[in-house]
């Protein structure tokens, strides 16, 4: 990979976490290895960068208008001799980090917003980044586009255009009034509440189409080799959209709130498509361990997924989730400290505030900062200690947003009620006990604040991180304030030891940590402090950023080697050319997932309609013109009774195989079993005994109880639960009824099958070819073979039933090289050189007999069969003449397989028939 250097080395590292610490040992060789007047000169640029910026949003900061300075920064931090070798980095956004003001017709002024994602990426020395997303414009008119992309261009910013009614549909409705209340555990609004031209459904269509946008910018842009960085709730459909115009391109996502409980996600109308959306990515991130739990989990709970501690698995498919805690650029606060500017602040301040311990809140006016808590426990402190009312001062800055919104107009009359109320119980002509400013703050006034405040409070209802707490601690070398910071906020999980945890809900434990820090001994002040400001300083916004691309590239690494096992899709053109030239066909199916409709495998469609099998409606017409086609034989092999089969297929000219094979029917004929002799079902009690229990312990599982297997099921069942209950099911299998039987244990994705040993679709196979040349005879061999089915593991000897013995098939990944058309021809089948499954197959049919249906009505289990004329065990594949090319095993939506193709669905299946049966020579 262009962005890995580990790749070029001799000795490259081999397993992943040798990998990711020479990345992280290249990354501070690299940065140690700058020289000291380097660093102070990209200081003193960094300096021009921020001075005289102010807070317009949490961790948003604003500087004046400087020509190219984006561009200067990343000069001196990226020589020019380092450039031709570097990755390409496209990150993409809502908003780009600068906002344009149109001048004129053709011109364009560009005010930099430097926040902390533009901060963190200016540390990225190893990749070229250019930057995607809304300059926060409406440009209608050809003109201002060309000129706007022009301006923008040179500071590697490329627009993508939006109008006023996709933004307002998109990210004033959908992203702010759904999103991201949802994602803050805020309820969704009433439908009949939302705008009259808004809609759940048509701010969801808005927002597909703004993220088709972006993803037509980033497709017009994008090199091969270049990562795309995908950002926050406003892009969550985008993954899809670029990975649907080209597979390889290298998708990372990041969210910058919180992910919300399962349970909280579900609520959402379109939570599916949402969750499968990002799942394309190669790499999600988080900024806790919670949230990215939260994520699993509602992949496992709504889309019925595994979740791994890798993150999400999907047949084989696997989407990395993993956490990673952004930070603040601490050095930028450390060397503000010493700016004269800034020193004039404190000595100020000190001298406004002198005898009093100053305690402060900096927070958007916001319904999740808990702004009114905050306030709340104050005035409790105040109550409980009387001593401290002339002695602490609150300073709490609270920025404006979204001042036209209703909702936070009440907020901000609440907020200013109770600090009017406060105020006037405890204050005096001289002093309040509380400062409260509706504005933003300029940088220089924000470090001299925090350097100079004693306990931070940071009570957020929830929060994705809250970088407030981390800027204090940055400014707070020589006091060693204290930081009481809200439980729910994301940065508890990085600063929880240093700082005092409260639940922001519970004013009673807020008053009591108030006071509690305020009279908190030096040492123990300077230990908290201490582990605080080496978190802070050691995980910086660059160094995040660096993380999340190292892991970025090196989850692209394992997923091309897991990809390379993975068989490809199936060349349909080349099994319909191969088909329709051959002279004797052979096409095996699967029945459940592969001929039946595609259901909801959480069952959500009604779980007794979706128990009862019923055939594709498309695949009728299909099937009849195939079975009749006397050049075309057709087995459906299937683990369901023959009560099932025959109804769903009496009435085409087929064979049919019956519990994994037990029973065979030509469908013109009387079921036979396969019975092996002296066969044993003392075990089936005791088995459904067993699975009775857990059935009962277990909502929506439900066990059939057949011939010569018991299956017990928890599809529908809670999967998380399902998964725990059929652990203990085995366990309790194991070691009591069936420790000494000579019996299989089949487990299935949701299912629990336990049969009598012996029994498999290849044998049935063989079987029915032995059938075939007994009974029918052929005037032709078989000379091309389909055979397509979504069989489990232990059934998976179906696909190696024809596979030759050669060693170019003898691995799965190299299988998955040979491929994307039909592959080269094989040598023939014969009966002196047949595959050793094939051959295996045949003795273990020679140990056992095919008769006529014997069933004893008492008990149900099946008579010993009566002989009938021994088959040769060479005539089940004297049948067959197949070269390689003619041979096509296809795994349906599994990509875990033996199989040579994939086909996705059921309905590609249906599609794949319908081909072939244009080229039928049925009657």
């Amino acid at each position: 990979m262009p962005g890995n250097n580990y790749n070029t080395s001799p000795a490259s590292p081999r397993s992943r976490l040798e990998r990711l610490l020479r990345e992280r040992e290249l990354r501070k060789s690299s940065r140690s290895s700058q020289s000291t007047e380097e660093l102070r000169d990209g200081n003193k640029e960094a300096e021009k960068l921020y001075n005289d910026s102010h807070i317009s949003h949490e961790n948003e900061i604003w500087p004046p208008n400087e020509e190219d300075v984006l561009d200067r920064v990343a000069a001196e931090r990226f020589p020019s001799d380092e450039r031709p070798s570097k990755q390409r980095l496209l990150v993409v956004a809502n908003r780009l980090p600068v906002s344009a003001v149109r001048q004129g017709v053709d011109s364009w002024q560009l005010e930099i917003s430097v926040g902390g994602l533009v901060t963190a990426l200016l540390g990225i020395k190893e990749f070229d980044t250019r930057w995607i997303g809304w300059a926060g414009v409406n440009v209608t008119d050809e003109v201002g586009q060309r000129t706007l992309t022009k301006a923008l261009a040179e500071k590697k910013c490329i627009p993508v255009f939006l109008d006023e009614e996709i933004v307002h549909q998109y990210y004033n409705g959908y992203c702010n009034n759904i999103l991201w209340p949802l994602f803050h555990y805020l309820a969704l609004p009433q439908e009949d509440r939302l705008a009259t031209t808004r809609s759940f459904q048509s701010q969801f269509d808005a927002y597909k189409k703004a993220n088709q946008l972006f993803a037509d910018v980033v497709n017009k842009h994008y090199e091969e080799g270049d990562v795309v960085w995908c950002h926050d709730y406003h892009l969550m459909f985008l993954p899809k959209c670029l990975k649907e115009h080209n597979n390889k391109m290298k998708v990372g996502w990041f969210l910058h709130t919180p992910f919300p409980s399962s349970e909280i996600h579900r609520t959402l109308p379109s939570r599916s498509e949402l969750l499968r959306s990002v799942l394309t990515a190669d790499l999600v991130g988080f900024h806790t361990y919670d949230y990215a739990r939260h994520f699993v989990s509602a992949c496992t709970r709504i889309l019925g997924l595994e979740g791994t501690p890798e993150g999400v698995e999907d047949q084989g498919k696997l989407t990395r989730v993993a956490a990673f805690p952004i930070g603040i650029d601490s050095e930028r606060f450390i060397r503000a400290l010493e700016l004269p500017q800034v020193q004039d602040h404190m000595k100020e301040l000190k001298e406004r505030f002198a005898g009093r311990k100053v305690m402060l809140g900096v927070d958007r006016l916001d319904m999740i900062k808990g702004i009114p808590q905050k306030i709340l426990a104050f005035e409790k402190f105040l109550e409980e200690n009387p001593d401290w009312r002339d002695k602490v001062v609150l300073l709490q800055i609270a920025v404006p947003t979204r001042t036209d919104v209703p909702e936070y107009q009440k907020l901000t009359s609440q907020v200013h009620e109770i600090v009017g109320r406060i105020n006037g119980r405890f204050g005096t002509l001289t002093a309040v006990p509380i400062h409260h400013l509706d504005r933003s703050l300029d940088f220089h006034a924000l470090c001299a604040l925090y350097a100079v405040t004693d306990v931070a409070l940071v009570t957020s209802l929830r929060d994705g991180m809250n970088l407030v707490s981390y800027e204090f601690v940055a400014c707070q070398a020589r006091r060693k304030g204290v930081l009481i910071l809200s439980e729910f906020a994301g940065a508890a999980q990085s600063l929880g030891a240093g700082a005092i945890l409260v639940n922001p809900w519970n004013i009673t434990e807020i008053a009591a940590s108030i006071g509690y820090a305020l009279n908190m001994p030096a040492d123990e002040r300077e230990k908290r402090h201490q582990f605080n400001f080496m978190h802070v300083t050691s995980h910086t916004s660059q160094e995040w950023a660096a993380t999340f691309m190292s892991e970025l590239n090196d989850t692209i690494v394992e997923a091309q080697l897991r990809t390379s096992q993975v068989p490809p899709l199936l060349p349909t053109e080349a099994a319909v050319d191969r088909y329709s030239k051959s002279n004797n066909r052979l096409i095996i199916l699967g029945f459940n997932a592969t001929l039946t409709e595609p259901v909801d495998a959480l069952g959500r469609g009604g779980q007794i309609r979706e128990m009862e099998l019923k055939l594709h409606p498309n695949v009728r017409e299909t099937l009849k013109k195939l079975s009749d086609d006397p050049e075309t034989t057709i087995i459906v092999l299937s683990g369901s009774e023959r009560s099932i089969l025959d109804k769903n297929f009496g009435e085409f000219n087929m064979w049919l195989a019956a519990e994994n094979g037990m029973f065979l029917r030509l469908t013109t004929g009387e079921w036979m079993t396969t019975m092996p002799e002296n066969l044993n079902m003392d075990w089936i009690d005791s088995v459904k005994h067993v699975f009775e229990y857990f059935t009962e312990r277990t909502p929506r599982s439900h066990f059939d109880l057949r011939e010569i297997s018991i299956v017990w099921n928890y599809k529908y069942a809670d999967v998380e639960f399902g998964r725990i209950q059929a652990r203990d099911l085995l366990q309790h299998l194991w070691t009591g009824p069936i420790s000494n039987a000579s019996l299989d244990v089949v487990q299935g994705a949701r299912s629990v099958e336990v049969r009598a040993v012996g029994i498999s679709k290849g044998a049935a196979i063989d079987r029915i070819l032995g059938e075939i040349v007994h009974n029918k005879g052929m005037k032709e061999p078989i000379d091309y073979v389909l055979c397509i089915g979504h069989f489990l593991a232990k059934d998976e000897d179906v696909y190696k039933f024809f596979e030759p013995e050669l060693p170019s098939e003898s691995s799965p990944s190299t299988r998955a090289t040979l491929s994307n058309s039909y592959r080269p021809s094989l040598s023939k089948f014969s009966a002196s050189r047949s595959g050793s499954k094939a051959a295996q197959l045949r003795k273990q049919r020679s140990q056992s007999t095919i008769g006529r249906r014997g069933i004893d009505p008492g008990s149900g289990v099946p008579r010993l069969p009566t002989y009938r004329d021994r088959i040769s065990p060479h005539e089940g594949s004297s049948v067959l003449d197949l070269k390689g090319e003619n041979y096509f095993s296809c795994a349906v939506a599994r990509k875990r397989s033996n199989a040579r193709y994939l086909l996705k669905s059921s309905d590609d299946v249906v599609n794949l028939l319908k081909e072939l049966a244009n080229h039928s020579t049925s009657p």
